[in-house]
C-alpha cells in the first residue's frame, strides 16, 4: 500500500493546491512534497535487498481483459523512487524565488508530474506503465508552454510530437505482447462456433515469460527502443531536447533533466532487455554505437556553447548516452552503474540548472562571455558550484565517479574499442564543465557581475542537500548498490536465459 500512497498522495495534494491561491499554494505544495519525500525515505529504509517487488498493490482494472492496476517497488525502481521523492521538494523550493502567474496551477502541475513519475517507476502492468509514461508528458508540456520563454510554443509542440510519436510504437508493441499471453482453446463442438480465447495478461512479468521468435523480437526491439530513445534522448532522436530545456522555466527543466529522461533508461532496463533479449543481441550494438556517438557529439557541442543552460542541456545529453551504452552492455556492472548514475545525474543536473538560474536572476544573462569574477563576492556559491561540478565530472569520492566507473567497466567488457570511445566522456566532460566554471566564476568582473550577491538562505537549503548527496553516494556507494544488486542479478537471468 505504500506504493499506492506514493502515487495517489501527490494527485490529491495537487487537487487541493489548485483550490489555493498565491503563497498558500506554494507552501502547501512544498509541504506535500516533503511528505512524499518521507514516504520515499521510508520505502528506502524498510526495503529488503532481494529480487522481489515490495510495498505493492494489485487491483482489477479491466478484469475481463487481464489488465490490472498493479505496482510495487523492487531494486530496479527503488533508487528512482528515492530520486523523485528527493528532487521534487527541492525543485518546488527553488521556484519560491520567482513569481509565476497562476501560482496554484504551476505547483499543482509539478505534483501531478511527480505522481506520474512514481507510477512509471513502480508499474507492474504494461498498460499501466504506458498510461503513466504518457501522463508524465502532460504536466511538463503545460509547464513549458505556459511559463516558458519567447519560443516556447513551437519548441514545446516539437517536444510533444516527438514523444507522442515514439510512444505509439511502444503501445503497438505492448498490444502485440498482450495478445501473445493467451492461447486459443477449442470451442464447443458446434459447427461454426468460434474458438474461445483464454485470458490474456498485460503483467510485465508475464511478458518476460513469452517465447518469441528472433524475428519478432527484432521488430519489438525497435518499437520499444524508439520510444525510450526519444525520451532519454539518444542520438539522433535528441533534437527536441536542447531547445526544450532552454525555453522551459527552470523548474520544468529540472523535472525534464533530473527525472523525466530517466524514464527512457528505466524503460530499456525494465522492458527491452528481459522481453526481447534476442532483439538486443541483434541490435544492441547498434543502439550502443548511437549512444556513444551521442556522448562525443553532445560533449563537443557543449564545449562550444556560450549559454550556460544550453551547455548543461548538452552535457545531460552526453551523460545519458553513457547510461544507455552501459545498459546495452548487458552486464551487472553496466546495469548497476546505470541505476546509480541515474540517481547521481539527477542530483548533479538539478544543482547545475539551479546555479545557472541563480546567476541569471542576478545578472539577467546566462552568456559566459558576459560573466566573470563572481567568485570574488560569493564564497558559498563558489563552494556549492565546485562540489556539484566535480560530481558531474566524476571526481573520485563524488557521486558521479561510482556510476561512470561501473558504466565504463560494463562497456569495456562488451567491446574494448567502444569502451575507449565512451571513456572520452571523462576528458570532454571535464573540459566543458571546467570551462563553464572558469568563465562564469573567475576572471575580471563584468558590468553584470559587479556586486554579485552570494546565495541566500532559501537557495542554500536547495543546494546543501544536493551537496550532501554528492558525498554520500561517492563515499558510501554500497548503501545504494546493495539495494539494486539482487534485482539486477535476477534480471540478467532473463537476458541470458
Amino acid at each position: 500500500m505504500l506504493t499506492l500512497a506514493l502515487i495517489l498522495f501527490p494527485i490529491v495534494a495537487a487537487l487541493v493546491v489548485l483550490a489555493m491561491n498565491g503563497e498558500s499554494a506554494k507552501r502547501l505544495a512544498f509541504g506535500a512534497a516533503l511528505i512524499e519525500l518521507a514516504l520515499a525515505a521510508y520505502a528506502f529504509i524498510r526495503f529488503v535487498p532481494n529480487a522481489q517487488s515490495q510495498f505493492g498493490f494489485d487491483y482489477p482494472w479491466l478484469a475481463s481483459g487481464g489488465i490490472r492496476f498493479s505496482a510495487g517497488i523492487d531494486g530496479i525502481s527503488l533508487l528512482l523512487v528515492v530520486l523523485t521523492g528527493l528532487l521534487v521538494p527541492l525543485i518546488i523550493l527553488s521556484a519560491f524565488r520567482q513569481k509565476y502567474d497562476r501560482t496554484s496551477a504551476f505547483y499543482a502541475l509539478i505534483l501531478f508530474m511527480q505522481a506520474a513519475l512514481m507510477g512509471v517507476f513502480t508499474a507492474r502492468d504494461a498498460f499501466l506503465f504506458y498510461l503513466f509514461f504518457e501522463a508524465a508528458l502532460i504536466p511538463v508540456y503545460f509547464l513549458a508552454a505556459m511559463w516558458g520563454g519567447e519560443n516556447r510554443i513551437p519548441v514545446t509542440f516539437k517536444f510533444f510530437v516527438y514523444t507522442i510519436f515514439g510512444s505509439l510504437f511502444m503501445l503497438l508493441g505492448i498490444i502485440y505482447l498482450y495478445y501473445q499471453t493467451g492461447s486459443m482453446v477449442a470451442g464447443p463442438p458446434v459447427a461454426g462456433a468460434p474458438a474461445i480465447s483464454a485470458a490474456h495478461s498485460s503483467a510485465i512479468a508475464d511478458f518476460y515469460a513469452l517465447n518469441l521468435s528472433p524475428t519478432v523480437q527484432s521488430w519489438l526491439f525497435w518499437a520499444f527502443f524508439i520510444a525510450f530513445a526519444i525520451k532519454m534522448p539518444v542520438f539522433p532522436f535528441h533534437t527536441w531536447q536542447p531547445d526544450t530545456y532552454v525555453e522551459s522555466p527552470t523548474p520544468a527543466t529540472m523535472l525534464l533533466a533530473g527525472i523525466m529522461l530517466k524514464m527512457g533508461v528505466y524503460g530499456v532496463i525494465r522492458l527491452v532487455l528481459p522481453i526481447v533479449p534476442a532483439g538486443v543481441d541483434v541490435w544492441g550494438t547498434t543502439a550502443m554505437v548511437l549512444a556513444i556517438i551521442g556522448i562525443v557529439y553532445g560533449s563537443v557541442i557543449a564545449i562550444r556553447q556560450r549559454d550556460m543552460k544550453r551547455l548543461i542541456a548538452y552535457s545531460s545529453f552526453a551523460h545519458v548516452g553513457l547510461m544507455a551504452a552501459g545498459v546495452f552492455s548487458q552486464t551487472a556492472n553496466g546495469l548497476q552503474g546505470a541505476l546509480v548514475q541515474m540517481l547521481a545525474h539527477g542530483i548533479n543536473v538539478v544543482g547545475l540548472f539551479f546555479i545557472a538560474e541563480i546567476i541569471f536572476s542576478r545578472t539577467n544573462s546566462r552568456m559566459l562571455d558576459q560573466l566573470g569574477g563572481i567568485t570574488r563576492t560569493t564564497p558559498r556559491l563558489t563552494v556549492y558550484f565546485m562540489i556539484i561540478l566535480l560530481g558531474s565530472v566524476a571526481l573520485p569520492l563524488t557521486n558521479g565517479f561510482v556510476g561512470e566507473f561501473l558504466l565504463l567497466s560494463g562497456v569495456f567488457s562488451y567491446n574494448n574499442w567502444l569502451g575507449a570511445v565512451a571513456g572520452l566522456t571523462i576528458i570532454l566532460g571535464a573540459v566543458y564543465m571546467l570551462r563553464m566554471y572558469q568563465k562564469s566564476m573567475f576572471g575580471a568582473t563584468s558590468a553584470r557581475t559587479e556586486g554579485f550577491a552570494d546565495v541566500s538562505g532559501s537557495e542554500s537549503w536547495v543546494l546543501i542537500p544536493l551537496v550532501f548527496m554528492v558525498f554520500w553516494i561517492g563515499m558510501y556507494p554500497n548503501s545504494f548498490l546493495k539495494m539494486t544488486e539482487p534485482a539486477v542479478t535476477n534480471l540478467l537471468q532473463y537476458i541470458t536465459g
